[in-house]
């Protein structure tokens, strides 16, 4: 388990305070007591706490690719990420580790947004995009991990936890009535609701996307229903008898 936390000036492109970035990242230590790690460009700020689990010496983020032109930060783990490399190598990139955080860099080289709809796991990450001045947080299929984020006034901050968020404000949120009404009768708040009003959650399969001074939430995921091949029948399977020669 990580965490990751950020925020994003993406309408006034003012630059953000490494003071509040480590604020919010202080509240992850309990995910990621290994390892910590900053990115900064102007109006972007990234941060990051490691849970050390796969290539131990490699796994350091932010990570980037060796252009630097892609940064990301990732909470997860990508089961299929040894068939991805080997895809991607075939298609002439790179690799500098042996972790699975690698895979969604050059994945979103070649791919783009549609690098998602390759990832078997469970992931919540940020992902920034140097040449299209371009974030993208982005919540795995089922929802295992979370992505929070609060957007007001053309910033946006986020975080894999509440009090990440928290952390970066003057005061805490007033009480989401519905929220806290639908957490009473159901016992979890569904997405995009959270118990704090102005903070939200990726729905499960979704992405949010900031760029061009403007900001969307979009779904990347969509599941298709594929029939079995052969079809599958009604009937019941007829019983085998087996003929034991035991003992003769």
């Amino acid at each position: 388990m990580c965490g990751i936390c950020g925020q994003y000036h993406f309408a006034d492109q003012q630059p953000v305070a490494p003071a509040t970035i480590k604020a919010m990242t202080a509240t992850l230590v309990p995910r990621g007591p290994d390892d910590e790690g900053y990115f900064f460009s102007g109006a972007l700020g990234l941060g990051f706490r490691r849970l050390s689990i796969i290539d131990l010496e490699g796994g350091h983020q932010p990570m980037a690719d060796q252009e630097e032109s892609v940064w990301v930060v990732f909470n997860g783990e990508i089961y299929n990420f040894p068939e991805l490399r080997h895809e991607l190598e075939g298609l002439g990139h790179i690799f500098r580790t042996r972790c699975d955080t690698e895979v969604i860099l050059h994945g979103y080289k070649q791919w783009g947004t549609e690098v998602f709809n390759h990832l078997n796991g469970m992931f919540g990450l940020a992902l920034w995009d140097v040449r299209c001045q371009r974030l993208i947080l982005a919540r795995d299929a089922m929802g295992i991990k979370l992505v929070y984020y609060r957007v007001d006034g053309g910033s946006v901050l986020f975080g894999s936890e509440l009090r990440a968020i928290l952390a970066a404000l003057p005061e805490r949120p007033a009480v989401d009535v519905t929220a806290l009404n639908l957490f009473l009768r159901y016992r979890y708040t569904p997405s995009p609701l959270t118990l704090y009003q102005g903070i939200r959650k990726l729905a499960p399969g979704t992405m949010a996307v900031f760029e061009n001074g403007d900001w969307r939430v979009e779904r990347w995921y969509r599941f298709q229903q594929k029939p079995f091949s052969p079809a599958k029948s009604a009937r019941r399977p007829e019983k085998s008898c087996l003929t034991s020669t035991s003992g003769r």
